[in-house]
């Protein structure tokens, strides 16, 4: 039985190192997923959001690249968009996807990550990152970059599946560091944001949306 359990656990492996970093052929089917799976996780986190049209937004750690379709609907033709990703792969799809907003201005795509974001102080008006925080060893300093990003008065919408549901899926024990809900209002409040927590009930997993307002 051994054989077995080692080749189940470097599949589960695969599987949730591909769901913090899709690449490669097997990424594409991942992007897929993402987008299926975390549909109304990511549209919950835009309506929570509530940018304006003509703002600034961005979707952190975007992924299959729902989110992105979603802010460009809501900031319309006078906004703009950043859409910032640690996979090649992932900027590679959404570049080929929105060739026209890039070329537009709408939107600009950016290689980086919860803990490095490339983006000046206060620039946004909102942003949202959903199902990114369980591939962060440091949750303190990745809330304090996208604190550092969003302007005061502005909203930053940090989206996390409920943990104890999380924890019954087989791949979580590789690699996801799962969080009570209370430990990531904690390290969003020491940010310097003021939190109001809301809950999903109607997602494939039970989802809560901490909607974050910097001060």
């Amino acid at each position: 039985m051994a054989p077995m359990n080692s080749v189940r656990a470097r599949l589960l492996s695969s599987l949730a190192g591909q769901l913090g970093n899709p690449h490669g052929v097997l990424g594409k089917g991942i992007a897929f997923v993402l987008n299926r799976g975390n549909k109304a996780a990511i549209a919950g986190a835009v309506e929570a959001a509530s940018v304006a049209p003509g703002g600034t937004a961005a979707d952190v750690g975007f992924g299959g690249g729902a989110g992105l379709s979603l802010l460009l609907d809501r900031v319309g033709a006078d906004g703009v968009v950043h859409g910032v990703e640690i996979s090649a792969d992932m900027l590679a799809r959404a570049r080929s996807g929105h060739g026209s907003d890039i070329e537009s201005g709408r939107l600009r795509l950016l290689e980086g990550s919860l803990t490095a974001l490339p983006l000046p102080d206060d620039s946004l008006d909102a942003a949202i990152t959903v199902n990114t925080v369980y591939f962060v060893p440091d949750l303190r300093a990745a809330c304090a970059e996208l604190a550092r990003v969003v302007r005061p008065g502005g909203r930053l919408v940090v989206g996390i599946g409920d943990p104890d549901a999380m924890a019954k899926l087989p791949f979580t024990p590789y690699g996801f560091t799962l969080r009570p809900v209370p430990e990531v209002i904690a390290a969003l409040e020491q940010a310097g944001c003021q939190v109001e927590h809301r809950r999903l009930a109607n997602t494939p997993i039970p989802h809560h949306l901490l909607v974050a307002t910097p001060r």
